[in-house]
């Protein structure tokens, strides 16, 4: 007995280490035989194109003009209507309208958060406009005959290392975090007539579509300066304003800098990047020459046949008399960078979407399926691009189509986009009490938008793109 489980042993033993090799899992005494393959045998093809009408659905306000050598010249301007308060403090404002001494609009920007040069003197101009914002609304959009030069609002000088210091606490971290902002003196006389018409008329304020019938919005331009563009995260209508504020026991006092936000940009209302890019000579040379490039904001993305049909070919060729049951489908894309002044990179992040998807994409606000739409980050480390979780793209194709695919289906386009993401955090006393920590976080995607947020710029090698087709294969021998 004990020398048949001997034997037993050494021959399962000899089996396993058969099987150790790139392609082959096993065998067995039935005549079965399993394999794993990878095959990345397939060409991927593209071009550039340009694309200059986005949807500017980003959180970003980028504004400024910047000329940077190897990138070219980028101008952003900015529309935007306001989300109003809801409730506009009044009580104890005895001077009624009179006590409200001044007013701003504060933009803010992160530390660092700016392309170009930051100690070239810039210059900003805001108007009023005059009729509603357009929606949709993209980045090509023209001002013109929205605003009235008349109804200049405000104006300031500045540069990007001179900005007021600012810090705030997170309120889902806890953490406190340093900031910049720049505050453009407005008419007091504009603060004080929102003032009186919350008094009389407070349903203006109910919504963002009635108080723009009574203020359509701003527009911010630059007015002076080519140095820099500034990625500004938060834009504000703040007053400050005198309060009667009654202490008890018979006391009372008026503190003169009480303040509160009236109107803001956010998500909900309408706004806009105007953006123009000027690529350089030696981009649109390097274009001429057939490279794929994709450069933000507004600028170029590279339209690419994906070759579906030659990896279901394949597939169902090296299948026969076999099952076989794709395990995973991947494309990895290297990146050559783009020498320029200001350090211009690649994009943080690539999406590949169907060509006759990509408006629905973007308009229904979507998150990629895996199917129709993917995205993958930029590796600094490899320099490149890896979208994977493309199986379910294949077998929808195999499943539904007969495995016969259309131009429909391998038509994709590539383009830079921002991606927001929500962090969440986890907990566990188990892994405090043996190993000493007790959190964890998870990235959620929240948006997915064109890439506004920041210049950027590269060249991608599709003739060096690898595709990568992986199955597993059970014969009979």
């Amino acid at each position: 007995m004990r020398k048949f489980l001997f034997a037993l042993i050494t021959l399962v033993t000899a089996v396993a280490v058969i099987s150790c090799t790139d392609d082959n899992i096993g065998t067995s005494t039935s005549g079965i035989k399993s394999a794993v393959i990878i095959d990345s045998n397939f060409v991927f093809t593209g071009k550039t194109v340009r694309n200059n009408h986005l949807r500017s659905r980003s959180s970003i306000q980028l504004l400024g003009e910047v000329d940077a050598p190897g990138y070219g010249s980028l101008t952003s301007d900015v529309v935007a209507q306001f989300m109003p308060t809801t409730s506009i403090d009044t009580m104890g404002v005895d001077g009624g309208d009179q006590w409200i001494d001044s007013c701003f609009i504060t933009m803010r920007v992160k530390k660092g958060d700016f392309t170009g040069d930051s100690l070239a003197p810039m210059r900003m101009n805001i108007y009023k406009l005059n009729k509603q914002l357009p929606n949709p609304i993209y980045t090509d959009f023209d001002p013109t005959g929205y605003y009235n030069r008349s109804d200049l609002l405000g104006s300031i000088t500045y540069a990007a290392n001179d900005l007021e210091r600012a810090q705030s606490i997170d309120p889902e971290t806890g953490l406190t975090y340093t900031y910049y902002e720049m505050k453009v003196p407005v008419p007091v006389e504009v603060a004080r007539d929102m003032f009186n018409r919350y008094d009389q008329t407070p349903e203006i304020f109910s919504s963002p579509t009635t108080f723009a019938e009574y203020f359509p919005g701003i527009y911010i331009t630059n007015s002076y300066g080519r140095g820099n563009v500034m990625n500004f995260y938060d834009i504000e209508f703040e007053t400050y304003y005198r309060k009667h504020v009654d202490l008890g026991n018979d006391n009372d006092t008026i503190y003169p800098a009480y303040s509160q936000s009236y109107l803001a940009v956010t998500p909900e209302v309408v706004y806009n990047n105007n953006i123009t890019l000027t690529p350089a000579s030696s981009i649109t040379s390097m274009i001429a020459d057939g490279d794929a490039i994709v450069m933000g904001p507004a600028g170029y993305e590279v339209e690419a046949m994906f070759p579906v049909q030659d990896l279901i070919d394949h597939f169902r060729q090296d299948s026969k008399d076999a099952l076989s049951v794709i395990n995973t489908v991947s494309l990895e894309i290297p990146v050559e960078m783009v020498a320029n002044t200001y350090g211009i990179a690649p994009p943080d992040y690539l999406l590949m979407v169907k060509e006759n998807y990509r408006d629905t994409f973007f308009e229904k606000d979507s998150l990629t399926n895996n199917k129709d739409a993917f995205y993958a980050a930029y590796n600094s480390l490899t320099r490149s691009y890896s979208f994977t979780g493309m199986r379910d793209y294949v077998l929808d194709i195999i499943n539904n189509k007969g495995g016969i695919a259309d131009e429909s289906d391998m038509k994709f386009i590539i383009m830079p986009i921002d991606v927001t993401k929500f962090t969440t955090s986890s907990s566990s006393n188990y892994y405090y009490y043996y190993y000493g920590y007790s959190s964890g976080t998870t990235e959620v995607v929240t948006k997915i938008a064109p890439a506004i947020s920041v210049p950027s710029l590269a060249k991608l090698n599709l003739n060096k793109a690898k595709i990568a087709l992986t199955y597993s294969k059970q014969s009979i021998y």
